[in-house]
């Protein structure tokens, strides 16, 4: 037991920031997310999301995405994950030699038309077939199911309707489920309440959470998450992030926010916050505002400790 939460020796993280996070924002050069991913894999981060192989005409600021894959110094022991949302985008990634793989499915259906264009079945089709194509090279495959806890369209969506979809995806091939909070409508009990649902527990499938902070609940759902034996978690560094399909979506959970927790709970993520924060300086100078993220403008509690009242 490690800081009070049952059975958890390590958490790993999956920075989505160069994607994700850099997504919604004005495009930022080749050159500049090469810059952004070498610095997490200086502070430890050992999954990164690099790129989109997506249509620059639909995602802008993820053009070049073959380009930045070729411009990494690979490091030994870190997975170099791409974002693709058909059976091309899967080709030319895996002509970049990713690591992985993450395709997307909505537990809401008009999020899923809306965002890929397809219906929910032709979605699980989709990724059957880029499971396929992903097999011969032994590329894993991570389905991250979107509106698990909530759709802005449909409202409520039932943790069951989210397993049964689940099971559907392990069905064809997927290596890994991953549960998007992507409205950040969740909340602890409903974190919960799928918890409980999962067929054999988080062990299931390679149980991961992709979390939201848009109304301000990211951090607590995702200690939610850890109390119930959760270790995997998707985040972006400096908090940046959201959907154009989801009206009012907020930026991912801050990578530094649940590195400062864990280092507090003593428990490992290979992480070193304070390299961590300097990718956080980087990346506002890139995207030239301000970061969402509390502790990009705070710093950690240990940088005010033992300073007299101002």
């Amino acid at each position: 037991m490690s800081g009070g939460l049952p059975g958890l020796d390590r958490v790993v993280i999956r920075d989505v920031g160069p994607r994700d996070g850099l997504q919604p924002e004005a495009p930022v050069s080749v050159e500049d997310r090469i810059r952004l991913i070498e610095a997490l894999v200086v502070a430890g981060l050992t999954r990164i999301e690099v790129a989109a192989f997506v249509s620059p005409k639909a995602v802008p600021a993820m053009a070049g995405a073959a380009d930045v894959v070729a411009g990494l110094t690979r490091a030994e022991g870190v997975t170099y994950t791409a974002l693709v949302p058909n059976l091309r985008g899967a080709e030319l990634a895996l002509a970049a030699e990713v690591d992985e793989l993450t395709v997307t499915i909505s537990a809401s259906a008009t999020y899923n038309r809306r965002n890929v264009k397809m219906s929910i079945d032709e979605s699980v089709d989709a990724i059957g077939s880029i499971t396929t194509l992903a097999g011969p090279a032994a590329v894993p495959v991570d389905a991250v199911i979107s509106c698990c806890f909530g759709s802005p369209y449909e409202g409520e969506i039932s943790p069951t309707d989210v397993v049964d979809l689940a099971r559907r995806l392990e069905q064809v091939g997927v290596t890994s489920l991953t549960y998007a909070d992507t409205t950040g409508m969740a909340t602890p009990r409903l974190v919960v309440d799928l918890i409980d649902l999962l067929p054999g527990g988080v062990g299931w499938m390679d149980t991961g959470l992709h979390l939201h902070d848009t109304r301000g609940t990211g951090l607590v759902n995702a200690y939610a998450a850890l109390q119930h034996g959760v270790a995997r978690f998707d985040t972006a560094v400096g908090g940046l992030g959201g959907s154009p399909f989801a009206h009012g979506a907020g930026g991912n959970l801050a990578t530094e926010g649940l590195v400062a927790l864990l280092d507090d709970l003593s428990v490992p993520t290979g992480v070193d916050l304070t390299l961590l924060l300097d990718a956080t300086d980087l990346l506002a100078t890139l995207v030239d505002r301000p970061l969402p993220s509390p502790l990009a403008h705070h710093g950690p509690r240990t940088r005010i400790a033992g300073r007299g009242q101002e």
